[in-house]
Order: structure tokens, then sequence, then C-alpha cells
């Protein structure tokens, strides 16, 4: 198969620096889509995934699943898209399209393995798939989105990841009017899980340990914020919620929150804890609730997840970077220094 060479940023061990460097994209194939990424969202997983916290990690790697931009070529089987086309790539490039999971819709949880966007394997070139910290990305049309044109491009990148981590579990638990919603921590997936349930019709209850983020809180959208180190506020609000999304990726007192569910309700939690998190039984079995788990979504999800975005003109709250500023931005990351999502203007990458 034929390859080009691509100028990208990643990193070749887990305490190097990301750096400039050249990596290898296939050719547009029959049913590929080449895309020229104007806007790269940077999630944690990437700081993860860089310096191998996760383990795993294939180097050179370079990061970046949450992709927009333009399309470049089209293969000759390419029916989707047409060159010139807005178009998105989010967590997934590939799965096996064959299991039960695949058929409906759940690639994410593809049972023979799906192809992440990056640090996954590219089937093609026999490699390791490179992510959006390049200048182009060659993707099969069907794991390509279409990207609203209402909306502001480079916001609309963290939804790739961002906002569909938050809207599956929000729409798998039947969020909507009449329903009490509590979100569970303000950063780069809580702000777009506010954003997604107040356009869904909840009510929506921001739950936080800090004071100072009640007011950006309600700025967000929220009816309500629940400081959660005020015991007496959470002792107010016990049995209140119908549903939790909790998005805090740090150690937590899960049971403090499963109180605050009514009879029957479901704390889904989409934030990612080193450690394993103790649940005591009598948080569950006193009143039948659930506690579960969601992961991004699948592609016919996913551009569900834009258009609604597009209907109701949300997109995240974004900082601009240089490509060359990535490495300061990895560092702000780990402070929580950045409100809400750090996004990479790709042109810099040709400085």
């Amino acid at each position: 198969m034929n390859s080009t060479n691509v100028k990208a940023f990643g990193t070749t061990a887990p305490e190097a620096d990301l750096k400039q460097l050249n990596i290898i994209r296939r050719d547009v194939t029959a049913k590929d889509v080449e895309i020229e990424i104007l806007f790269c969202g940077v999630c944690h997983s990437d700081l993860h995934t860089a310096r191998n916290e996760w383990g795993g990690t294939i180097y050179p790697n370079v990061p970046g699943h949450e992709i927009v931009g333009r399309i470049l070529k089209v293969g000759s089987g390419v029916s989707k898209f047409k060159i010139g086309d807005l178009a998105g790539v989010g967590c997934l490039v590939d799965s096996c399209r064959e299991c039960e999971s695949c058929k409906e819709g759940l690639e994410q949880f593809c049972e023979k393995g799906n192809t992440q966007t990056y640090n996954g394997h590219e089937k093609q070139l026999n490699q390791q798939t490179f992510g959006g910290y390049s200048e182009r990305v060659v993707v099969n049309e069907d794991f390509v989105l279409r990207i609203p044109k209402e909306l502001d491009l480079a916001a609309t990148a963290p939804l790739l990841c961002a906002g569909i981590t938050t809207y599956s579990p929000l729409r798998h638990w039947n969020v909507g009017p009449g329903t009490k919603v509590g979100i569970v921590g303000i950063g780069g997936l809580g702000h777009m899980g506010v954003k997604i349930a107040k356009a869904m019709g909840a009510y929506v209850v921001v739950i936080t340990t800090s004071a100072a983020k009640v007011t950006d809180a309600k700025r967000l959208g929220a009816d309500e914020v629940i400081l959660s180190k005020d015991a007496e506020q959470m002792k107010k609000n016990s049995g209140t919620l119908h549903f939790i999304l909790d998005c805090v990726s740090a150690q937590h007192d899960i049971n403090a929150y499963i109180k605050l569910l009514k009879r029957d309700g479901a704390l889904a939690l989409v934030g990612a804890p080193e450690l394993p998190l103790p649940v005591a039984a009598f948080s569950l079995i006193s009143g039948r609730k659930s506690f579960a788990g969601s992961l991004i979504g699948g592609i016919k999800e996913t551009q569900e997840m834009l258009d609604f975005c597009g209907e109701h003109h949300i997109t995240s709250d974004i900082e601009m970077i240089n490509m060359q500023d990535i490495n300061l931005a990895y560092d702000r990351l780990l402070k929580g220094d950045v409100k809400y999502r750090f996004v990479i203007d790709m042109a810099s990458l040709k400085k």
C-alpha cells in the first residue's frame, strides 16, 4: 500500500516532551477520505497515553482524538462525503463491524476490539495509529462525522470526545423534561454535561467541591449548585436526584453522591479515577439504586450528538493554543488550569 510522510507532533518516550516529527499516513483507498486537520482538541487521555500512565503506549506516539477539518481527497467508493466538506474524527477509526455491539451501532464496545484513533493498530499499514496532532489524517468514511455548519469549528473539536462522553449516558438514562440531574465536577467533561443536560430539558444541579465554581456553573446553565464539602447542603439534597453524571477522575467518595439519588436513581461514572472506588452495599440496596459507567459513544450516536449540538448551538468553552505550546498545556492540564478545554490551531504546525 502506498503511503505519505506527514508532519506531526508527538513523543518518543514517557518522560520526553512532545516535539515535531514525521509520521506515515496511508494513501486514500476506495472507501477512505483524507482530512486536512484544522483544529484538534486536547483530552486528558492524550496526556495519560503520551506519558504511558495507563500502560501499553506504543512509541513514537501522536495523540489527538478530537479532530475537525476539511476533506481534501475522497476514494472512488466514497458516497457520504465530497471534497471540501467539513468533517470530524473522534476516538475511533475502525472496528470489526461484525459483532453484536458493532451491528447495534455501539462500536465503542466492539467485542473483537475497536481501532482507536491513536495508539491503536492500523491494519492497512500494520503499524500503530497516529492521532490528530498532525497535518492530515486518512480515515474510512464510515468513521468520519459531519460537522454542523452552525457551529464554531474550533469549539466543536472537543465535542468529538467530551461531548459524546457526556451525551451518551444522558441519552441512555432518558434525561429530559421532568428529570433532576446532578453533574459532579465542572471541567472538560462536566461543563459539557451541564450544557447538554440543560438543552435536553432537565433541571440541572452541579455538585462541586469549589465555591469558586458556583458562578461559572450557573453561567453554563445550572439551575442549582451543591457544595459537596458542605455537609448540610448534601444532607438537605439527599434523595432528590433522578440521575447523576460523575465526571471526576480524581479519587472521591462515591457513596456521598449515591445518597443524593432518589429511589431507582442511577449514577454513571465517565471520569476515570486511577484506583478503585469503594461502594458501600447499603448505598445501593436501600433505594434500589444503580452505579454504572459509560464510554464515549458509537458513530451513529456521535453524529446524533453533533446534530443535537448544532440545533442547540452547543460548543465547548475553549482556550486556543499553538502546537508548539502543547507541553505547557499538558502541565496546565495537570493543574486543572484551563476553562475548559485546550484546542490546538493546527495551522501553527506549518510555522
